[in-house]
């Protein structure tokens, strides 16, 4: 039997975010494959938002409902195959959440840059790093184009991402991760914010970088949390 593995999401409760959907993409993927029941749980977390608000409480009412069904459905006494749960964690907890999390799901329907997305792959253990699975409706697409880019509409397709991401051979993972932790060291925030000032201005404002950046080392993630994680 292969190590049970897991895939996490952190996201704010918020219509944009396609929660619901990604459930279904979950249920879509053990119903089609048998053999990971048992070997994977999708961890979902999601601090509350804007709860007094009827449209957000009726929205959290059925997140609350579908991760309930696939435990009802799927779980047994020694195994939940979701851990749906509503508190903030810190940012040194989040990132180390991120690290062991063999699948990374950024599933919005509609984004922006989604920072999550970036400190899921900036988490990653080069030598055995997860796969990001990542809207193409995402601003963050754009530049991290070795994730596996799915259609968040359409469960089926993301349920077969999953699947992909957990079987995926380590030479393929480190491969993706190289490529998406160079795309980061490129586009960082000064070049973002020089690159911001010149569209902006007609002004140039930076050196653009080199096409290819070369080898850079990635840092260690310590226990300390230097890492930023927050929700999406």
């Amino acid at each position: 039997m292969s190590p049970a593995r897991s895939s996490s999401a952190s996201t704010a409760l918020d219509y944009t975010k396609g929660i619901t959907l990604r459930l279904d993409a979950y249920e879509t993927f053990l119903k089609a494959n048998q053999q990971w029941r048992r070997k994977v749980t999708y961890l979902q977390i999601t601090p509350k938002s804007r709860s007094q608000i009827a449209e957000y409480a009726q929205m959290q009412q059925t997140v609350d409902t579908a991760a309930g069904r696939i435990n009802a459905t799927y779980g047994d006494v020694s195994w939940s195959p979701v851990r749906y749960v509503n508190r903030a964690y810190s940012r040194t907890a989040l990132a180390g959440l991120f690290r062991s999390s063999r699948a990374g799901l950024v599933t919005p329907l509609r984004d922006g840059m989604n920072l999550v997305a970036k400190e899921y792959v900036a988490a990653q253990d080069p030598e055995d790093p997860g796969v990001l699975i990542l809207s193409r409706f995402a601003g963050a697409a754009a530049e991290l184009r070795e994730s596996l880019l799915v259609n968040p509409y359409d469960p089926e397709a993301v349920g077969v991402a999953i699947a992909r991401a957990l079987e995926m051979p380590i030479i393929e993972r480190q491969q993706r991760h190289s490529a998406l932790y160079k795309a980061l060291l490129k586009n960082d925030v000064s070049f973002w914010g020089d690159r911001f000032l010149s569209s902006l201005t007609g002004l140039d404002y930076f050196a653009p970088h080199e096409d290819e950046p070369g080898e850079v080392e990635q840092p260690p993630l310590h226990a300390s949390g230097q890492l930023s994680a927050a929700a999406e």
